[in-house]
């Protein structure tokens, strides 16, 4: 099993930034890739950026150029730095890590206003 706890949510103004974390615990060597998903009000959830075990990225259009996903594996936390936050950023972001099955964080909510 693999316990994810995210945090570094809050509110935030438009443009502004913040930095999520995600740590995980319990057997970590069987994690592949970790991403973040978000969800936003009456809508589903959609992947955001994920991050392979050796490094390589991928975003969601609609973030690439501000968003950026890294890893830690020696502390084994993978972090979300958004920048230029918009208000259709606004969601529960949830951390993901893949690996004989899909693990969930509980999510942290991204509040940024107009």
């Amino acid at each position: 099993q693999v316990q994810l706890v995210e945090s570094g949510g809050g509110s935030v103004q438009a443009g502004g930034s913040l930095r999520l974390s995600c740590s995980a615990s319990g057997s970590t060597f069987s994690i592949n890739a970790m991403g973040w998903y978000r969800q936003a009000p009456g809508k589903q959830r959609e992947l955001v950026a994920v991050i392979s075990s050796g490094g390589s990225t991928n975003y969601a259009d609609s973030v690439k150029g501000r968003f950026t996903i890294s890893r830690d594996n020696a502390k084994r936390t993978v972090y979300l730095q958004m920048n230029s936050l918009k208000p259709e950023d606004t969601a529960v972001y949830y951390c993901n890590a893949d690996g004989p099955k899909d693990y969930w964080g509980k999510g942290t909510l991204v509040t940024v206003s107009s």
